[in-house]
């Protein structure tokens, strides 16, 4: 039987998910020692840690919406300079209250991850805090806010700035197309999930 993302992507497109990943059992969300997986629109407790899942109804619809987007925050950052061609990017490592970490799994295990952070390139007109909290939201169906400055990171095609945040809203049943599955996860357990290399320096500081 074909399995379907319930989102088209972009272009109206079904998404066929080859491989689909396993839920967890609901009572694995409020063990903070547990690893928890969720699919779109897959079943959750009400809230974790006193926050509510729930879906970001007023989330920006538009560039300018974006770019002002809450959740911005004036912290201390080294100067952001861009190699040479590389296109920038920017992501987050999402801190939940209980010590876990939250990862989105790319659909198809896309440029070969099996788990990674949220992140995404930058588009023109938005900072780099802006996108990276959008694309928290676009991947993981998660309202979050900048709490600090984590690491710069060199990929093949871009250079990525991470940031530090926490949930403030939203759920991660409501991930977009680019992601079939959004892990909570224990920092001791992130090198199981996040397997891919490019991640390992980021785990480093997390844990």
């Amino acid at each position: 039987m074909t399995c379907y993302h319930p989102h088209p992507d972009d272009k109206g497109r079904p998404v066929v998910i080859r491989t689909p990943s396993i839920p967890t059992p609901v009572e694995h969300w409020l063990q903070p020692g547990l690893r928890a997986t969720v699919l779109p629109q897959g079943a959750l407790p009400p809230a974790l840690s006193g926050l509510a899942f729930a879906p970001w109804h007023d989330a920006p619809t538009s560039d300018e919406g974006w770019a002002s987007v809450a959740g911005q925050a004036r912290i201390e950052e080294p100067a952001f300079i861009l190699p040479p061609g590389k296109a920038a990017a920017a992501g987050v490592a999402i801190e939940e209250d209980d010590g876990r970490i939250w990862l989105v799994a790319p659909s198809n295990q896309f440029g070969g991850y099996q788990a990674t952070f949220p992140k995404g390139r930058v588009e023109p007109g938005f900072s780099l805090q802006a996108s990276a909290i959008r694309e928290a939201f676009e991947e993981s169906g998660l309202q979050v806010a900048i709490t600090g400055f984590l690491a710069d990171s060199a990929r093949s095609q871009t250079f990525t700035r991470y940031y530090r945040a926490r949930r403030v809203g939203g759920t991660p049943a409501a991930m977009g197309w680019e992601t079939q599955a959004v892990h909570l996860v224990p920092r001791a357990q992130l090198l199981d999930v996040a397997t891919h290399a490019n991640d390992k320096a980021l785990i480093a500081l997390l844990t």
